[in-house]
């Protein structure tokens, strides 16, 4: 009787084990699909100059309207056959959201190289997390809270910051936005790795974001601090 329940407890495991393995390979997969489209969007917006048409109050409410539109269809459609689909049209329409903040870095005499290491540098964040969530034995979901109220305070701030436009509220909340989702980098995989995050779609339109966000503010800062005038 014991060695018949061990076994099948050991069958749970091991295929409990093999459904986190493959959500975490999809969405491995995924991600990295998902960086094609955003660089199109980007040279996009750049090439046409649509990243200065969408400056502004005009370009907040594009960006608020176009990021909850897509999150909401994506959730939406994560169970289905349009799912990738619409992730992928949504990192379409966030690199073309990158454009301008890139089209200004790239104004600079510089300004490639920033924006090759501000790649670099979002890649050895997430290089990191992933790392350090294969070691963590601990559970994690206590972060949430946390990593939530401190999303909060960073959007408030951002849109506070957008009509006050100062230079050093922009640098405080970039490091504040490095640090919250290169935090919620480690969370989101713990959690695919725990088996809490079960639908690969979900979990990378969650590290797409995270990877976006860190890149942007990353951009900023070295846009900030390293950019050289022609």
């Amino acid at each position: 009787m014991n060695d018949n329940l061990q076994s099948l407890e050991y069958q749970f495991l091991n295929t409990s084990m093999v459904d986190r393995n493959r959500v975490l390979r999809n969405t491995y997969w995924l991600l990295a699909i998902s960086m094609v489209p955003t660089v199109l969007g980007a040279w996009l917006g750049v090439a046409t100059g649509l990243s200065y048409a969408l400056s502004g109050g005009l370009g907040l409410v594009v960006f608020l309207v176009g990021a909850f539109g897509f999150i909401y269809a994506i959730e939406r459609t994560k169970n289905s056959a349009a799912g990738v689909p619409v992730l992928l049209a949504f990192t379409f329409f966030m690199g073309i959201m990158l454009s301008r903040l890139i089209a200004m870095v790239l104004g600079f005499k510089n300004g490639t190289e920033l924006v090759m290491t501000a790649f670099g540098g979002t890649a050895g964040v997430f290089f990191l997390m992933a790392s350090l969530s294969t070691v963590i034995k601990r559970d994690l979901s206590g972060m949430a809270k946390w990593l939530y109220v401190g999303a909060i305070v960073l959007m408030v701030g951002s849109l506070i910051n957008v009509f006050v436009g100062s230079s050093a509220g922009m640098m405080a909340i970039s490091m504040l936005s490095i640090a919250i989702f290169s935090a919620y980098m480690l969370y989101d995989i713990k959690e695919i790795i725990d088996g809490g995050e079960t639908n690969y779609i979900s979990a990378t339109l969650s590290l797409y974001l995270d990877i976006i966000n860190v890149f942007q503010s990353l951009l900023a800062l070295l846009g900030i601090f390293g950019g050289e005038k022609e």
